[in-house]
C-alpha cells in the first residue's frame, strides 16, 4: 500500500480522533458543577484531577501498548485504541458523581495511544528520507483537529447538552476506527519473543534516551505556560472583547503549528532532523523572550505564532529521529515510549507553570521555560548519541 495515501488516511483518522477528544475541553468544568460540585474551589480541584486523569494511565500504557504493536500488529492497536476510547468515552455521558467520571478518564488513558500507533504505522513505511515530511504533514492532522474541536463542542454543548457531546465524541472515535478498519492495509507477521530476546531488545533503545527526554521537554514547555496564558493576556489587555483575544492567545500557536509542522520536517529530511531539533529548540526558547515582555496583546499574539511555529517542527524531528534510530522489530515499542514521554511533559508542564506563576509572577514562567529549552538543546549539541541518524540523511552521505 502507497505510503502516501495511508498517509492521508491516516490524517483524516487522526483529524476525528483529536476533534472528537478536545469537543468536551470547553466544558469539563460546567459539566462537573452538573454532577453536584458547586463550590468554586473543588470545582477547580476536580477539574485538575479529572484532566489530568488521562495522562497518567496513559504515560504508564504507552509502551506496553507499542510493545503489543510490534508483535502483533500495529492496525490492531489502532483498532484497540479508537474503539476503547470511544466506548469509555461515551460511558462518561451516564455519570452522575465526579468520581465516575474521574475512573473514566482513567480508563480512558488505558487504551489511549491511537496518535502515537497511527504514527508509528505511517513511519513503518514511509522511506527515511521523506520520514519528516510524511510525519509533520500526519502531524497537521491532529493540530487541526485540536484547533477545531473546542469550537464545535462549545456549539454542541449550547445545542444538545453536555451529555450529547459525550455520546458524540464516543461517536467519532469509533468513526476513526471504522475509516482505518477499511482503508489502511498493514502486512505484519506475528513476531514472538523470548525473555532473554526481549531484554536484549530493550537496551537497544537506550540511545534514544536524549530523545524521549527532548520529547519531555518540548511538551512540558509548550505545557507550562498553557493553562495559565488566558490570565496572562487579561493583565495586558484592558479592551472589551477579552474573550475573543484570549481565543485568538490560545489558538495562534496551534494556526503557527500547522506551517511549521510540515515546513521544517521537509527541512530535517534535507539537512538532518537532529539539527533542526536544535534549531527548533534555541527559537522556541528566543520566542517566550517577547512573550515575556509584552505589555500589549499584539506583541504576545507575535510571540505566540513565532512559538508555533518552532514548536510544531520540534515533534516531527522527534518522530523521524525515533523511526531512524530504533530497531525496526521494536519501531512500536519506541514510538510508545516516545508518546510516554509527551504525555509526562502534559503532566508536569502545567504543574511546573503553575507552581512558579503563584511563587513569582506569570512572566517568570517564560523566563524559566527559556532556561529548560536552552539547556535542552545543549545537552542535544554535546550528546553524539544520535549523531548517526544525521548521518544516514543522503545530504551528508553525498557531502
Amino acid at each position: 500500500m502507497s505510503w502516501k495515501r495511508t498517509l492521508w488516511i491516516l490524517w483524516a483518522a487522526n483529524f476525528i480522533v483529536m476533534a472528537g477528544t478536545s469537543l468536551v475541553v470547553p466544558f469539563l468544568p460546567l459539566y462537573i458543577e452538573t454532577l453536584g460540585i458547586h463550590q468554586l474551589a473543588s470545582m477547580e480541584q476536580w477539574s485538575g484531577w479529572i484532566f489530568s486523569a488521562q495522562f497518567v494511565t496513559a504515560f504508564i500504557f504507552q509502551p506496553i501498548w507499542g510493545s503489543f504493536a510490534d508483535r502483533y500488529g500495529r492496525k490492531m492497536m489502532l483498532l484497540r485504541a479508537g474503539i476503547g476510547m470511544g466506548i469509555v468515552t461515551a460511558l462518561m455521558g451516564f455519570v452522575v458523581a465526579p468520581w465516575q467520571l474521574l475512573l473514566l478518564r482513567l480508563i480512558n488513558g488505558i487504551f489511549a495511544g491511537f496518535i502515537s500507533m497511527a504514527v508509528s504505522l505511517q513511519a513503518s513505511i514511509t522511506p527515511d528520507e521523506y520520514a519528516g515530511r510524511a510525519l509533520g504533514t500526519l502531524q497537521t492532522g491532529s493540530i487541526a483537529g485540536a484547533l477545531i474541536g473546542p469550537v464545535i463542542g462549545g456549539v454542541l454543548a449550547e445545542a444538545f447538552g453536555f451529555k450529547g457531546v459525550f455520546f458524540l465524541t464516543g461517536a467519532l472515535l469509533l468513526l476513526a476506527s471504522i475509516v482505518v478498519m477499511i482503508f489502511v492495509k498493514e502486512n505484519h507477521q506475528k513476531i514472538e519473543k523470548g525473555k532473554v530476546q526481549v531484554k536484549r531488545e530493550w537496551g537497544l533503545l537506550m540511545p534514544l534516551m536524549p530523545v524521549f527526554i527532548a520529547s519531555i521537554v518540548t511538551q512540558a514547555g509548550m505545557m507550562s505556560i498553557e493553562p495559565i496564558v488566558t490570565i496572562y493576556a487579561k493583565t495586558i489587555y484592558h479592551g472589551r472583547h477579552l474573550a475573543i483575544m484570549a481565543g485568538l492567545v490560545v489558538a495562534t500557536s496551534g494556526v503557527a503549528n500547522l506551517i511549521g509542522a510540515p515546513t521544517l520536517g521537509r527541512l530535517g529530511d534535507r539537512i538532518g532532523q537532529r539539527k533542526v531539533l536544535i534549531v527548533a529548540l534555541i527559537m522556541a526558547a528566543v520566542t517566550y523572550l517577547p512573550q515575556a515582555l509584552a505589555h500589549g496583546i499584539g506583541t504576545l499574539l507575535v510571540g505566540r505564532f513565532l512559538l508555533g511555529l518552532f514548536i510544531g517542527g520540534m515533534i516531527p524531528s522527534l518522530n523521524a529521529l525515533v523511526k531512524k534510530m530504533a530497531p525496526n522489530n521494536m519501531q512500536a515499542t519506541a514510538f510508545g515510549l516516545n508518546s510516554s514521554s509527551l504525555f509526562l511533559g502534559n503532566l508536569i508542564g502545567p504543574l511546573i507553570g503553575s507552581s512558579i506563576a503563584a511563587a513569582y509572577t506569570i512572566r517568570d514562567v517564560f523566563y524559566v521555560t527559556m532556561s529548560i529549552l536552552v539547556a535542552n538543546a545543549m545537552i542535544l549539541i554535546w550528546n553524539r548519541s544520535i549523531d548517526h541518524a544525521d548521518h544516514n540523511h543522503p545530504i551528508n552521505q553525498r557531502a
